[in-house]
């Protein structure tokens, strides 16, 4: 009788749960509701400013070439967007630098500009080991600097990044006749600190300067292996923070000829080019500059800018062992949309759900300021657009990560009845350059890429 009256009362409350748990509305997920839009992975290789193989241009004192709108509209028919201007002084190891050389400078930048690229920017005195003095005592190297600061001032928007150079034969701080070249102690690095707190000045605070090996900014900046740059204090605008990387004898040896002492600055470079620039060039043909260590020492250390020219034979055998077009396409950021979910029927004065997600298959993140929009633009008058800005800075995309551009926006009231495409757009931020589509990222993706205006086509919508 027991066992009857306990198995009543178990069956009744099962029942009753049974009801009050049918009650219950089970949570949907919110991207559940929205409309899914993949996106095919191109392949293709195509400019993007700041990034990729740049082409190597100098100009010497007692020359007078300057580069043209045509010469640079040149090479980015090749794709090119970038261009290393290497400006020897010569002439001016024991005076200013004069006003038609000057000149020259200020002409190069317009062309870059009008042209659509942007420079690798390094001064130098001399190219070969044999034309002594390498290099202009500090003094006048500081006059030099504070002569061209209103130039780099006026033109930052095509400078991507400034080599340090003025230091030494080629300006890499190696052969030099006035900066020492045994160092050792804070004292002997002095000097060379100075010509960079001097380029520090000259530059914007969002511009990076690239030094020629990771002691260069141990030592001068007196800090340890432990003082990487890290996520907290990437951008900061902190000298830390603008002191990037150049390898001009990339993958040659061992240490790639002296550029580094040990491991631990290889594992300095490997966690500081995650947010600083690295860029260079090869310098001839080892055991170590095959395909395979190319692309692995690509990835670890982020690079962004390789010479188009040199070494010829290393560039060849790359060509030859078919890792050339992937390094073409990797060379920087990369960025690739894998899936959009957006809000399925829009109304006007409501709120527009969007969610994007991006993934960067480069071998770095963009190392300047760079801005980002959502577009609509209408169908039927391309005038009519109307852009929300996600709080989503590019510079932090980092290479093999994928990120989610999250944007909730009421959409205006004058959309309605109306149908529209909408946009990512990822254009230069200075004001001489926003909204030229040469200066705009293109994602690597089919069918989203419009070269009229620089936008990236994502979707569309009809608002009723």
């Amino acid at each position: 009788m027991m066992k009857n009256k306990l198995f009543c009362s178990l069956m009744g409350f099962l029942f009753v749960f049974t009801l009050l748990s049918c009650d219950k509305k089970t949570p949907v997920d919110e991207d559940e509701l929205l409309t899914k839009v993949t996106y095919t992975e191109s392949f293709d290789i195509f400019i993007n400013p700041e990034r990729g193989f740049y082409h190597n241009q100098s100009f010497r004192s007692g020359t007078t070439n300057v580069l043209t709108t045509s010469t640079v509209e040149s090479q980015r028919a090749l794709g090119r967007s970038l261009f290393l201007t290497l400006y020897y002084l010569t002439d001016y190891r024991d005076k200013p630098i004069p006003a038609d050389y000057l000149e020259r400078i200020e002409t190069n930048m317009k062309a870059l500009r009008e042209g659509g690229s942007k420079c690798v920017l390094r001064f130098a005195y001399v190219s070969s080991e044999s034309d002594k003095p390498w290099d202009a005592s500090q003094e006048i190297v500081l006059q030099h600097i504070q002569q061209v600061a209103p130039i780099l001032q006026e033109y930052s928007d095509v400078i991507y990044v400034m080599e340090a150079g003025f230091v030494g034969v080629w300006g890499e701080w190696y052969y030099t006749s006035n900066f020492g070249m045994t160092l050792s102690t804070p004292q002997d690095y002095a000097p060379r600190r100075a010509v960079l707190d001097a380029l520090l000045t000259a530059l914007p605070q969002d511009r990076m300067i690239c030094v020629r090996t990771p002691q260069f900014k141990l030592k001068c900046f007196d800090i340890t292996f432990a003082d990487t740059i890290s996520v907290l204090t990437a951008y900061n605008g902190s000298n830390l923070s603008r002191i990037a990387a150049h390898n001009d004898c990339f993958l040659a040896s061992s240490n790639d000829y002296g550029t580094f002492s040990s491991n631990s600055q290889r594992e300095f470079w490997h966690a500081d080019s995650k947010y600083v620039v690295m860029g260079g060039e090869t310098c001839g043909v080892s055991a170590y500059s095959t395909c395979e260590n190319a692309l692995t020492q690509m990835e670890n250390f982020h690079w962004s800018y390789l010479n188009s020219g040199y070494h010829g034979t290393v560039l060849g055998n790359w060509r030859s062992e078919g890792c050339f077009d992937e390094i073409a396409r990797r060379l920087g950021y990369r960025f690739v949309l894998t899936e959009g979910k957006f809000t399925p029927t829009p109304e006007a004065g409501k709120e527009f759900v969007a969610k994007i997600n991006v993934k960067n298959v480069g071998f770095a993140a963009p190392a300047n300021p760079r801005e980002l929009e959502l577009i609509f633009v209408s169908k039927s008058d391309a005038n009519e657009k109307y852009v929300v800005k996600p709080d989503s800075d590019p510079r932090y995309w980092f290479a093999g990560g994928e990120y989610t551009i999250s944007i909730k926006h009421t959409l205006s009231t004058q959309m309605a009845g109306k149908e529209f495409d909408l946009y990512l757009h990822l254009p230069d931020p200075e004001p001489t350059l926003y909204g030229r589509p040469e200066f705009s990222i293109r994602l690597a993706n089919d069918n989203v890429w419009d070269a009229t205006t620089g936008y990236n086509k994502i979707h569309s919508i009809t608002v009723p």
